[in-house]
């Protein structure tokens, strides 16, 4: 078996590998002999068929079995020959012959990745600081103040929408008379003066009943993220 190791780059390995045909020849011919001992083919007692004919019939499969197994062997060979950490599985490519019959070596590539050599450096000299933090009352009171919003109920009441109500509507959108995609929606829950609306969509409803309807112009921005929709100016109906 002769091997050849190149570099493609820095982790990428190529290994060149030439085994011997005569090798692939005995044993193809050795598992043939075997095969004849028990294949059944019509006419023929077991054990009784010519290896001819076994040949014939089966060898093309049997060799491809053993190029596969010797070309997984070598591979593996090699790589403890070479001392290669490999990661990953080859990608093999066989080495197309001018007269593959005439060949005395079955010549194939492999291509593979290598692990990286780490080399650890002396740490002793490290300093490390340990950081240090200061709790105060009023990271205290913040954090709570997030626990609250985290944990709050809502309850129905009989008053006009205030800021951090939640509110639940309908609304229809248009722009020249025409629907248009995300401009209509219902039973859509909204959180007065959380920002996530536009502020003159939010200021609509800021003060509406249950079972109030507004209709409104609203003027999308030219930065909105809706690109169809950015810039352009929409007529809404809005049902709490």
């Amino acid at each position: 078996m002769q091997t050849t190791l190149e570099n493609l780059g820095q982790l990428e390995r190529r290994l060149n590998v030439a085994v011997p045909v005569a090798q692939i020849e005995g044993e193809v011919q050795k598992r043939l002999a075997n095969l004849a001992k028990t294949v059944r083919i019509s006419g023929f007692r077991p054990g009784k068929v010519p290896l001819k004919m076994v040949a014939q019939q089966y060898g093309p499969q049997v060799r491809s079995d053993v190029i596969a197994d010797k070309v997984n062997e070598t591979f593996n060979e090699a790589v403890r020959a070479q001392n290669l950490r490999v990661a990953g599985y080859p990608r093999i490519e066989r080495k197309q012959q001018d007269d593959p019959v005439a060949a005395d070596a079955l010549e194939f590539s492999a291509i593979f990745e290598v692990y990286p050599e780490v080399a650890l450096g002396n740490v002793a000299a490290i300093a490390i600081q340990r950081p240090l933090v200061e709790v105060t009352p009023a990271d205290v009171d913040r954090t709570l103040d997030v626990l609250r919003k985290q944990r709050t109920t809502f309850a129905l009441v009989a008053r006009e929408a205030m800021p951090g109500d939640r509110v639940t509507v309908d609304f229809a959108g248009t722009i020249d008379g025409v629907a248009f995609p995300g401009g209509q929606a219902k039973d859509f829950a909204i959180q007065v003066g959380e920002g996530r609306m536009l502020p003159e969509f939010e200021a609509v409803v800021t003060g509406l009943k249950t079972g109030e309807t507004r209709s409104f112009p609203l003027t999308f921005p030219a930065d909105y993220h809706g690109k169809e929709v950015a810039g352009r100016m929409a007529q809404f109906e809005l049902t709490v």
